[in-house]
C-alpha cells in the first residue's frame, strides 16, 4: 500500500478530523503496519483458493487442508484488519445523528461510543478470549477433520491479538477525542 496510507501525519480521518499526539501517531502507525503484513494473507488466500480449485475440478482430488487452510486465512486477515480499519475510520457506521448535530457534540458523541460501547465490548472479548485461547493450547486442539491442520489453538489466538490491537487503536482513538475536544480540530493541508 501506499506510504499515504500508513502516514499517520495527514488525517485519516475523513468523517471526523481529530488531532494526534505523538502516542497516538505511535499506537496508529504500529497498528498500521501490523496491518500491512498481514494483508499479504489476502494474496495467499487467492492463491490457496485457486490450487484448491485446480486441485478439486481438474484433478479430481480436493485436499480438506487447504479448505481448512482457506478459513484459517480468512479468519486472520479478517480479524488483524479490524484494527487497522478502524485506524483510518473505514468501519461501518451509523452516523444518521452525528451528520446532523455540531462537530463539538459529534466529538462528544464519539467519546461516550468508545467509553461506553466500544472498549466495555473489546474488553468482554479478550477476557472470554484469553480462556478460549488457554484451553485450546493446552489441549493441542486440531481439526476434528482426519486430514485436517493441526494447531487450531493459532487461530484462536489470532482472537486475542487481533482483539488487543483494537483496543490499542480504540485507547489511541479516545485519546485523540479528547485532544480535539480540549485543543479544537486540526484543519487538513
Amino acid at each position: 500500500m501506499s506510504k499515504d496510507f500508513i502516514s499517520v501525519g495527514s488525517s485519516l480521518d475523513k468523517k471526523l478530523q481529530l488531532r494526534h499526539t505523538s502516542i497516538t501517531k505511535k499506537i496508529d502507525n504500529f497498528v498500521l503496519q501490523i496491518g500491512e503484513i498481514f494483508n499479504w494473507l489476502w494474496v495467499i488466500l487467492i492463491a490457496v483458493i485457486i490450487l484448491n480449485v485446480v486441485l478439486r475440478y481438474v484433478f479430481k482430488n480436493g485436499m480438506i487442508e487447504l479448505e481448512e487452510l482457506q478459513w484459517h486465512l480468512y479468519a486472520v486477515g479478517w480479524l488483524v484488519g479490524l484494527s487497522s480499519t478502524y485506524v483510518v475510520d473505514q468501519h461501518v457506521r451509523v452516523d444518521v445523528l452525528t451528520y446532523i448535530i455540531a462537530y463539538r457534540r459529534r466529538l462528544w458523541f464519539e467519546f461516550f461510543g468508545i467509553l461506553l460501547l466500544f472498549l466495555p465490548f473489546i474488553i468482554l472479548v479478550l477476557i472470554y478470549s484469553v480462556p478460549f485461547f488457554e484451553l485450546s493450547w493446552e489441549t493441542s486442539e486440531r481439526s476434528t477433520s482426519a486430514n485436517g491442520l493441526p494447531a487450531r489453538w493459532l487461530v484462536k489466538g489470532f482472537l486475542v491479538f487481533s482483539f488487543f490491537l483494537l483496543l490499542l487503536a480504540g485507547l489511541s482513538r479516545i485519546i485523540r477525542v479528547l485532544t480535539t475536544i480540549r485543543l479544537g480540530f486540526e484543519k487538513i493541508k
